[in-house]
């Protein structure tokens, strides 16, 4: 038998459980940062593109004030009031509902609605499920409501939610690349300024995503730390956000931090130059420059960030040393979750058969391995 995709399997329970086809369908989808990982938040430039995995609802408009939503991963149902929203304990239900206050706080006129929703996006593993999950409900609100898709808006929107409602205090880039992903492209994004420009993929190379079958909790991680360390070295430096130090004024003034502090600001310093490169270096079809600076990028989050793991660096290394592959680095948040490669298109199914072979035999972990085609942003597709 056939796997259902995500719009099938939405569109099938609706029907069993409403009785009927669903009027509207919405995705919005994961994400894949390509390189600049933690300069979200230091308003500096990340090179992200969204991925052919989303959050799918379908749903139809109730006529009060009540969302409820089937998760078809949960295995339940979270139903509250749009007129009376409650903080409720840390859980996958606090989303839709954080969604809900953000819009409102903005002026936003929503109104009710029922649906299912399934995620294709591997949970905790880096690739952005909850801002995938929020850009959908987003879109859902948008679909039922009588006001228009605004791309940027609602992702901002939807960081609020997640920074101010569900306690997480994530940077803009996984909103953002969700709401305005475009298909064959990454984009870069400039944090501070919310602009974007789309990059076209190299020719003949193709992104993989590297599952390390390890999983993370944001919410209890050392994000927030990492966080404020960047903070206190752009407070040294006498700038808004690390995003105005340069290399130079890193070598002039950086000894007068204390060295762990100094480590943090030298990988988003660096990552900021690594990932305009990277820009670069992909609109002039550079494939193996690419690929060297995904490397450094992974040394940089490894030793100077501190965030990656065993299993990460394992991943890392044996993808390396794996024929076709032309760079490789962890990607997310760090500690836990994914790595990816740059791999030529001729050398990915051996690839992938090498690497989760010889993976499982160095860690006695299942990895996940899959190529990723760049997908567009949060859409309706009833």
């Amino acid at each position: 038998m056939t796997e259902l995709s995500g719009r099938e399997t939405v569109c099938e329970i609706f029907a069993n459980l409403f009785g009927v086809a669903p009027p509207i369908v919405v995705r919005a989808p994961g994400r894949v940062n390509l390189i600049g990982e933690h300069t979200d938040y230091n308003e500096g430039f990340v090179l992200p593109m969204a991925i052919d995995r989303a959050t799918w609802i379908a749903l139809r408009r109730r006529d009060d004030d009540t969302v409820r939503l089937h998760s078809l991963e949960q295995k339940e149902a979270t139903e509250f009031s749009l007129t009376n929203l409650e903080k409720g304990p840390v859980s996958w239900s606090e989303y839709p509902k954080g969604v809900a206050w953000a819009l409102c706080e903005e002026g936003y006129e929503i109104s009710g609605w029922e649906g299912v929703s399934t995620c294709e996006v591997p949970m905790g593993a880096g690739l952005s499920s909850s801002a995938s999950f929020e850009l959908a409900v987003a879109r859902a609100f948008v679909e039922v409501g009588a006001f228009a898709w605004d791309p940027k808006k609602m992702a901002r929107l939807c960081q609020k939610a997640e920074n101010e409602w569900v306690g997480v205090n994530c940077g803009i880039m996984d909103q953002m690349i969700s709401a305005i992903g475009v298909e064959d492209h990454a984009v870069l994004i400039d944090c501070r300024d919310l602009s974007t420009e789309a990059v076209p993929l190299p020719a003949g190379a193709a992104v993989m995503v590297m599952d390390t079958g390890t999983r993370r909790g944001l919410v209890n991680s050392a994000y927030n730390e990492r966080r404020r360390e960047c903070e206190k070295a752009a407070q040294f430096f006498g700038v808004k956000a690390l995003r105005d130090v340069s290399r130079d004024d890193l070598a002039a003034k950086g000894a007068g931090l204390d060295e762990v502090t100094r480590h943090r600001a030298r990988h988003v310093v660096t990552e900021n130059d690594r990932t305009q490169r990277a820009a670069a270096a992909m609109k002039a079809g550079q494939a193996e420059l690419l690929g060297e600076l995904f490397d450094q990028s992974h040394e940089s989050m490894r030793d100077d960030f501190e965030i990656s793991s065993a299993p990460l660096d394992a991943m890392v290394r044996l993808a390396r040393e794996s024929a076709g592959c032309l760079g490789a680095r962890l990607t997310g948040g760090g500690f836990a979750g994914c790595a990816l490669a740059l791999v030529q298109d001729e050398a990915a199914s051996s690839f992938i058969d090498e690497v989760s072979r010889r993976y499982a035999e160095a860690t006695g972990l299942t990895p996940q391995l899959y190529l990723c085609r760049a997908s567009n942003g949060a859409e309706c597709l009833s």
